[in-house]
């Protein structure tokens, strides 16, 4: 565990996303979901294409299934369908190309733990895709625990996943958390959940502004960057934070 100093509250887990923070799969995401949503008649130039495209970067972070009802309010088998499509681009995606951590990553995990500083992933993506993602990485001996929106009840901006990540793990103090993710939405779930400190991470989706309009109270480039602010090797001023909603 990392020692308190100066009244500072020690963290004791992070929270990490995956999509765009640790692995750097952001332009197969996009794909899987351009092309899920083209399967049910949103095709490529139109308005409908363009404004669900929109939805989707605006949503990220979010639960899937959440995404595509979005797009879908009024027709659930659509969005189910859509979902169901974007999961098997995905992994299929996955099966062709690998997954590439992020420069840094797989380093930042192992100073993390190795300081007792427990570790989950956290992800809008399926149970079923989550386990392949996992399988494909192979990190069972870099991570404590990794969960999705169906463990925890609801996924992102709720603050679902981190709050039983707290209880799992056995987290005495939500103030003992560190979250790190590159959208909003993790900013959002990072604030409401109570952790100490939100990291807005700018290798992802969102710029630094929606990173801060969520609530982040740090930004950094990378994760690579996160085991120096949390282990205090160079003090990382925060920025000015923007109400979170």
């Amino acid at each position: 565990m990392v020692l308190a100093q100066d009244g500072i509250t020690p963290i004791r887990l992070v929270c990490l996303d995956l999509a765009g923070t640790t692995i750097g799969d952001v332009a197969m995401v996009e794909r899987a979901f351009a092309e899920a949503i083209a399967t049910q008649g949103i095709v490529p130039g139109t308005g409908a294409y363009a404004r669900a495209m929109v939805h989707v970067h605006r949503s990220r972070g979010c639960s899937t299934i959440d995404v595509f009802r979005g797009i879908f309010p009024d027709n659930e088998a659509q969005a189910q369908a859509a979902n169901l499509t974007f999961e098997r681009s995905y992994e299929g995606a996955i099966a062709r190309a690998g997954l590439v951590p992020l420069p840094g990553v797989v380093e930042a995990l192992d100073k993390l733990r190795g300081a007792d500083i427990k570790v989950c992933l956290t992800t809008g993506f399926s149970r079923t895709t989550l386990s392949r993602v996992l399988s494909t990485l192979s990190w069972s001996e870099k991570i404590d625990l990794a969960l999705c929106p169906e463990d925890a009840g609801h996924g992102r901006p709720l603050p679902n996943m981190v709050l039983t990540a707290v209880m799992r793990l056995g987290v005495e103090d939500v103030r003992q958390v560190a979250v790190a993710g590159d959208s909003e939405n993790d900013m959002l779930c990072g604030r409401r959940a109570g952790a100490s400190v939100v990291a807005g991470i700018l290798t992802g989706v969102h710029s630094r502004e929606r990173l801060l309009n969520g609530g982040a109270t740090h930004l950094l480039d990378s994760v690579a960057d996160l085991p120096e602010l949390l282990l205090g090797v160079t003090p990382v001023a925060p920025p000015v934070v923007a109400a979170v909603h």
